[in-house]
């Protein structure tokens, strides 16, 4: 078997593929080597790495509708698992070098929306469900249809709203914001800490785990919100050892100034055996009887909605990242590519870990030299070996792990600039989507106003024709979403 060359920056003969390996990953076709894609798929690993800590946090701090909480190590062991396979996966189909993992903003809809409303086996059986319908539409071509039929720039909005929720749902869970109690007879909802004030050690642990990272992001050190995190769990467990803190509530009475859902102290396992009993607890039918089948079908939609656009964005993104769009701005194996990301959806919800999607921190990797699905089984790799670290994930506090959702937030942030302000037709619309989602604590909320006052308005101009068909069956479905409480009313 040939020999790869050494990578000396010297491009390698498009035409004369090493063997069957170098050949069926095209890596000496698409002017990449060896080094490159595993250098490259290190540093998508450890920039996204962080998804095994916060995912786990994100859905073990909700309960369902019966109450009930889904234990974190088993979270993150399965978060793990559905990464490193949905990864690799996408290496070998897709062969392109997009890894996968549970979605931020969709891990949040179903933690806080979804979840309440049903059980948890009912609200992962919904995004199975939607994970099905994507690959139905990927294998009709649909998904096209749908993708085009919502301009360019409400999809952005979309992005962007979301990271503003997922800044909000940092700042509370780190204390940050609270909320101001009925008593202080104020019509301000929210305060700085605890009476306008940061007088916790677990606040200022934040603070300054958040200026460690966005240090680190300006400095564009590769892996910067996993750092942030271990650096600031590193510093929570020394603040703990010296002062003992101590939970936020202590036998049930209220210690605000104590660790939000975990105490940062080291586990006495901290290796063990992966606890996969989250493996297969979704329910496909009991959400329809629990929630109603109008709230059910909106949840599809929304999760539809998110993972959609989101992926294909990143598609992109990162295509573009490494020159590897042809002229209609598609990259290779597309069709390929969406398949997979579907049945990561799919997935996800079958290991009860949320909708698993493309990330774009797999930018990353490509900068390092990635560009081909190579670089995926070193990534896909490196997940399914943080299984066995899953027990250190109750180490983790929100404080240290609120740090990457505001980082997070603030990188979705930052496609704001894309829009155009001085066309209000799309302006109004973008801005009722950006920021319905943090200020009603919903994704679909904002979605839904932002497609309702789009067509309102573009009717209104006289510009019907602007507007996809497909695009008034979509704003009369949140229309009745709106009206949903009225509704039933009559109905029952």
């Amino acid at each position: 078997m040939a020999v790869a060359p050494p990578d000396n920056g010297t491009p390698p003969d498009p035409s004369r593929p090493l063997n069957r390996f170098d050949r069926y990953f095209e890596v000496t076709a698409r002017g990449s080597t060896l080094s490159r894609e595993v250098r490259g798929g290190l540093a998508t690993f450890f920039t996204m790495a962080y998804i095994v800590v916060l995912n786990p946090l994100i859905l073990g701090s909700a309960v369902d509708g019966d109450g009930n909480t889904l234990p974190i190590p088993a979270i993150a062991a399965a978060t793990a698992l559905v990464a490193g396979l949905m990864t690799i996966l996408m290496g070998v189909v897709g062969r392109f070098p997009l890894a996968v993992a549970a979605g931020l903003g969709v891990n949040a809809l179903v933690a806080y929306e979804i979840a309440p409303e049903m059980t948890w086996a009912d609200a992962m059986g919904l995004v199975v469900i939607e994970g099905v319908i994507i690959a139905i539409l990927v294998l009709t071509g649909l998904r096209t249809a749908v993708f085009r039929s919502v301009p360019t720039q409400m999809k952005t909005a979309i992005g962007v709203g979301i990271g503003l929720f997922l800044t909000i749902i940092g700042l509370v869970d780190a204390g940050f914001v609270r909320r101001v109690p009925d008593e202080a007879n104020t019509t301000v909802p929210v305060g700085l800490g605890i009476g306008g004030k940061l007088v916790s050690w677990p606040t200022l642990v934040f603070v300054l785990g958040l200026l460690l990272t966005l240090v680190l992001v300006v400095r564009r050190v590769k892996g910067a919100i996993l750092i942030g995190i271990l650096g600031s769990t590193l510093l929570a467990m020394v603040v703990e050892a010296l002062g003992n803190v101590g939970p936020s509530f202590v036998n049930g009475v209220p210690n605000p100034k104590g660790w939000s859902l975990n105490v940062p102290t080291l586990p006495s396992n901290p290796i063990d055996m992966p606890d996969l009993s989250l493996l297969g607890k979704f329910n496909v039918l009991g959400s329809w009887e629990r929630a109603g089948w109008l709230v059910v079908l909106m949840f599809i939609f929304t999760l539809l909605i998110t993972d959609f656009f989101d992926t294909m964005g990143t598609m992109v993104a990162v295509g573009q990242e490494g020159g590897m769009l042809d002229e209609q701005g598609t990259p290779p194996r597309a069709k390929e590519i969406l398949l997979v990301d579907s049945i990561g959806a799919a997935a996800g919800g079958a290991a009860s870990v949320s909708s698993n999607t493309a990330y774009i921190e797999s930018a990353a990797g490509v900068a390092e030299g990635a560009r081909t699905g190579l670089a995926n089984l070193v990534t896909g790799a490196l997940f399914l070996l943080a299984m066995f670290l899953a027990p250190l994930v109750v180490v983790v506090p929100f404080e240290a792990a609120s740090v990457a959702l505001v980082v997070v937030g603030f990188l979705m942030m930052t496609a704001v600039r894309t829009i155009d302000w001085s066309d209000y037709e799309i302006a109004i619309p973008a801005f009722l989507t950006i920021v319905l989602m943090p200020f009603t604590y919903s994704i679909s909320n904002g979605i839904g106003a932002g497609l309702i006052v789009y067509v309102v308005v573009k009717l209104a101009k006289g510009k019907s024709r602007e507007i996809h068909p497909l695009l008034y069956a979509v704003a009369a479905l949140f229309v009745v979403y709106f009206l949903r409480g009225p509704i039933e009313a009559l109905m029952f």
